[in-house]
């Protein structure tokens, strides 16, 4: 009889200690999600149902579960849930919401001491921005953000980087916060970069038709041009069918680029914007690890996936959203803490506690809780899941993809790269191949003034000014056959262009690196300093270097006969006629000579100036001035005349011949050989670079080069060069000088000068080429260059 009240007590005993401990072992899991966020609800109960099933990691325990929905844009109504949640006595609270109403979870979570895992979700697939969650340097800081941070900022800018973008628009939908990427327009500001913002509304055929209606042609032109280089920041509805308008309204041509950014996007939305869009696209999206065996995807350790999830090939698995991937193993990170929790014999068991009272005290056992969460991690379906001292999670990957350039629809896309915080962009972005079809594309091109190849025709008034030319004919023949338009404009500087001492190029070349041109032609050769800036096609025309000389004059000159001596020495000449001849009357005065019989000269002053005077030009005959003194006077004078007449016929002979000097410069041997004509070119001008390299290289160094360069360098290139080309011929033209330029212009001006004042000697080999320029990685480069084969 007392053995049964002892067993009764017993058994009384157990079962309450039984229950006590089932009790205190209970795992209760509050979540928070968007009412707009069904999707998260199904993944969070297929999760909690996984794990249950799973005897290894909760062995007999079960986990419970409290889900409530509300207005993410009501923070109020998200903590009234909260509160709520707590009060029926939960472990941990998951919620799946925006921004806005993240702040005041994180307030009271830290209140009450529960650990919150925050995964942030933004509106309809729309880009994140972040949430700007405060953290204290304080032990009590209780959200965990299980979404990485937004890199958003860090991926473009090495993106746009890589692609050398200096000009392009950013696109952004409504539901967007602009303010997500100011890091990014601050640091593309200061590298000097042009970036322009619109807004995508909502009704987006409206914004097209408003565009066509308020743009003028011109702008609506540059608008074009503007649109090349885009980046799309939208959810892929919206950026579906944004590029479908721009498309059909030939807003763009075969020739844009457009960069789309979003980490949501899924494999069925890259092949739906693949299709829909023409020219090059590349697509940024958050990517995880997938496992290379089959059989291995649905396993992460010692947990079974559901297949719904972890299926590629399931319907549900392919609509999924990101969110909801993390909202699956945030579950499971919860599971394996609190199987550690279990596994140490530390649980702290939870009362129901009330935000509304005063005087309420936080969970005593929430900062066991969230460590044991914190020095966590397992591995699932986003790949890594654990946190960083900050609460955050730094494990993030990003998948870049492309396609190349095609006037095809529904090209296929492959793999550019990878970038992660780490190791930053693993893979190599370059344009490739533009194909035979530009139309619709205006492209600006730049140009100097060289005759023959681009000049301008009589401008009318109130009519644009109208180029023509050879390299003129070459770009409407490329226009013509790929059906491009082109704006044209002059260099500001009207140079070439040439390296300056801080690095940067001036002229034609500058326009070109600097992106404000996409092409450049004139009198342009390709040279190797050009080529490390800017692209060339192959060369359509070659190059080789000339001098232009002036013509000696030939005019007739009725005094040509006294050119030889100077008007002084002819007046000394004739003051000396005048001085012997009045010595000679007066020696024939002192002393008159015996005059043979029948003489009838008289020894007058007359007389005697005219005799000194025939003698000197070696006219008339033997006069009869028979003194002696007489006689030596003359024989002086007629030594005296025989030297004068003697320079005379020389000088004379030389200056009729003179007008045949030019033909003793025949090249550039000839020029370079003599010092007589000064010769120069344009200072700083592919010639000018020309001639020094060849005269200073030692790998290069000719003989000739090195004269002309002497010639050329003197003064630092100051005394014989000039600054323009039109400054050397006009040099050449009045004054004594040779001018050293592209054999192609000097014969185009000596031909035509009115007065056929020049002639010009060239250099027969070509060891260069003049081609169209282009910026830097441009698309444009191999089409004209297989065109440029037609043509030739």
């Amino acid at each position: 009889m007392e053995v049964f009240p002892l067993l009764l007590v017993l058994s009384v005993w157990w079962s309450r200690t039984w229950h006590s401990a089932n009790a205190d072992s209970i795992i209760h899991i509050g979540a928070i999600f968007d009412e707009s966020a069904k999707k998260d609800d199904e993944v969070f109960r297929t999760a909690v149902g996984d794990l249950n099933q799973n005897e290894e990691i909760l062995q007999t325990e079960k986990i419970t579960f409290s889900v409530t929905f509300v207005d993410g844009n009501n923070p109020f109504q998200a903590v009234q849930e909260a509160c709520e949640l707590m009060n029926q006595g939960i472990l941990a609270l998951v919620s799946s919401i925006g921004c806005t109403s993240a702040g005041s979870l994180q307030s009271l979570a830290d209140a009450m001491h529960i650990p919150h895992l925050f995964i942030q979700r933004s509106t309809a697939g729309t880009p994140r921005s972040g949430c700007g969650l405060t953290r204290s340097n304080r032990n009590d800081d209780y959200t965990l953000s299980v979404r990485p941070p937004v890199y958003l900022n860090d991926v473009i800018l090495r993106v746009v980087t890589e692609y050398a973008w200096q000009k392009f628009i950013i696109f952004y939908d409504s539901e967007y916060d602009i303010r997500g990427i100011q890091e990014f327009l601050d640091k593309v500001s200061q590298q000097g970069m042009d970036v322009a913002l619109q807004k995508v509304e909502n009704n987006i055929n409206k914004m097209i038709t408003t565009l066509f209606d308020t743009m003028r042609i011109e702008e609506l032109n540059r608008y074009r041009d503007t649109l090349r280089r885009a980046i799309l920041v939208m959810n892929p509805a919206t950026a579906k069918s944004f590029i479908t308008e721009v498309v059909e309204t030939n807003l763009v041509a075969f020739d844009c680029h457009w960069i789309i950014i979003n980490e949501e996007i899924n494999d069925l939305d890259v092949q739906e914007l693949v299709r829909r869009s023409i020219g090059r696209l590349t697509i940024i999206r958050q990517t995880f690890p997938v496992p290379q065996n089959i059989s291995q995807r649905c396993f992460r350790g010692n947990h079974r996936i559901s297949s719904t999830l972890c299926d590629p090939k399931d319907p549900f698995a392919q609509n999924m959203e990101i969110s909801n991937l993390y909202i699956y193993d945030t579950v499971l990170l919860l599971a394996n803490a609190f199987h550690k929790k279990l596994e140490d014999r530390k649980w702290h068991s939870m009362a129901s506690l009330s935000c509304i009272r005063k005087n309420s005290k936080p969970w005593q056992g929430g900062r066991s809780m969230l460590e044991t969460i914190k020095k966590g991690g397992v591995s699932g379906l986003t790949g890594e899941l654990e946190f960083g001292e900050n609460g955050g999670n730094p494990n993030v990957h990003f998948e870049i993809l492309g396609t190349n350039y095609g006037e095809e629809l529904g090209r296929g896309v492959r793999k550019l790269g990878c970038w992660n915080p780490v190791t930053g962009l693993n893979g190599s972005l370059t344009d490739k191949k533009l194909e035979n079809n530009m139309r619709g594309v205006v492209l600006r091109v730049v140009t100097v003034l060289e005759e023959p190849f681009v000049m301008v025709s009589e401008n009318v008034l109130g009519k644009p000014k109208k180029y023509q030319g050879f390299s003129i004919d070459v770009l409407d023949a490329l226009s013509n056959y790929l059906g491009f338009n082109y704006e044209i404009y002059v260099a500001p500087d009207h140079k070439y262009g040439s390296p300056q001492e801080d690095g940067t190029w001036n002229g034609l070349v500058g326009e070109l690196v600097f992106k404000r041109a996409d092409i450049g032609i004139s009198a342009l050769t390709i040279t190797p300093d050009r080529e490390n800036v800017v692209d060339f096609t192959t060369r359509y025309m070659d190059y080789s270097v000339g001098v232009l000389l002036r013509r000696a004059e030939k005019t007739v000159d009725m005094f040509a006969c006294l050119a030889p001596f100077d008007l002084s020495l002819w007046a000394c000449i004739a003051g000396t006629v005048l001085l012997v001849g009045l010595l000679v009357y007066l020696l024939n005065w002192l002393n008159p000579p015996r005059l043979q019989m029948g003489s009838m000269t008289s020894t007058t002053l007359y007389n005697s100036m005219w005799f000194v005077y025939g003698s000197f030009v070696q006219q008339g005959g033997e006069v009869p001035y028979t003194t002696l003194a007489t006689r030596m006077m003359m024989g002086a004078w007629w030594l005296f005349a025989l030297i004068v007449i003697s320079s005379y016929t020389a000088n004379l002979a030389a200056f009729l011949t003179i007008t045949r000097i030019e033909s003793s410069i025949q090249s550039l041997q000839d020029l370079s050989k003599q010092t007589d004509i000064p010769y120069g070119t344009v200072l700083d001008s592919a010639v000018y670079e020309h001639v020094r390299m060849k005269g200073m290289n030692p790998f290069e160094r000719d003989s000739m080069y090195s004269q002309m360069w002497r010639m050329i360098n003197r003064s630092n290139g100051s005394e014989n060069n000039v600054l323009e080309s039109q400054a050397g011929i006009q040099k050449v033209k009045y004054g004594n000088y040779a001018f050293v330029w592209d054999a192609a212009v000097l014969e185009y001006v000596a031909i035509n000068d009115p007065d056929c004042s020049f002639y010009t000697v060239g250099n027969t080999v070509a060891d260069r080429g003049y081609g169209i320029a282009l910026q830097h990685g441009s698309p444009y480069r191999d089409v004209f260059s297989q065109r440029f084969l037609w043509l030739v």
